[in-house]
């Protein structure tokens, strides 16, 4: 069964920030020699609640996708990029995922397989990118949903990523049951009104919808498990 990753870093002093920048061209190369990987994006973040047009030049993320979970494991725990990227960062956390469902386009890919199994906590994923007509409405928009989801007791864990600053975009967030994710995708208010008007002004050039299944976890973020999840075993 295919296996999505996300990986998480923090990095610290400046110049490790600047150093993770001028990574962005060797970890493309270090992607291109590996076949098993089928699907990869490299993103910096959001600063505030995780999804505002003010990036956070301390966190970037790696999400890839590979044919099933040994194979996953082993490339995060051994493949030379990650081992860079966790040995310059000061922190490193690495989300194992199985799709359960997606629709949608991401660079004019499909790149998730869903399955079936909807067990225990989920993972929500949106991206999109955003016309540039619209910019200026979708940012309005996007803090009043950051902040309703970092509102919400049951969220887990949320952060805003995105390949290209302002454009290309993806909210990232883990609940911890299906129930409680669609619980707040019905309840009204900013994020209602945001995809109510997503759709009647065409604000989006491509986006795409996914859920996972959270099946394990590697590493720390602050210092834990956001979602008190078990751990990969060493």
């Amino acid at each position: 069964m295919q296996t999505v990753t996300l990986s998480l870093f923090r990095f610290g002093p400046a110049l490790d920030r600047l150093w993770v920048l001028g990574q962005m061209g060797r970890a493309r190369l270090d992607f291109r020699a590996m076949p098993d990987c089928t699907f990869w994006k490299l993103c910096g973040s959001g600063s505030g609640q995780g999804f505002t047009p003010r990036p956070n030049t301390a966190v970037w993320a790696i999400l890839a996708c590979w044919p099933d979970a040994d194979t996953a494991r082993h490339r995060v725990a051994d493949s030379p990029v990650y081992r860079r990227w966790s040995a310059r960062a000061q922190e490193a956390w690495t989300l194992f995922l199985a799709p359960i469902s997606a629709r949608g386009r991401w660079a004019g890919q499909a790149p998730f397989r869903p399955g079936r199994d909807a067990r225990g906590p989920v993972a929500a994923l949106t991206r999109a990118t955003i016309r540039p007509r619209h910019l200026a409405r979708f940012w309005a928009a996007e803090p009043g949903i950051s902040a309703r989801i970092g509102a919400d007791p049951a969220v887990a864990f949320k952060i805003g990523i995105g390949e290209l600053p302002w454009l290309h975009q993806v909210t990232f967030s883990v609940w911890p049951d299906a129930a409680s994710m669609a619980r707040f995708a019905r309840r009204d208010g900013p994020h209602a009104a945001a995809i109510r008007a997503v759709r009647d002004g065409d604000w989006f050039a491509e986006e795409l919808y996914a859920r996972f299944r959270v099946v394990s976890e590697a590493g720390s973020w602050r210092g834990a498990s956001p979602i008190l999840f078990p751990r990969e075993a060493a």
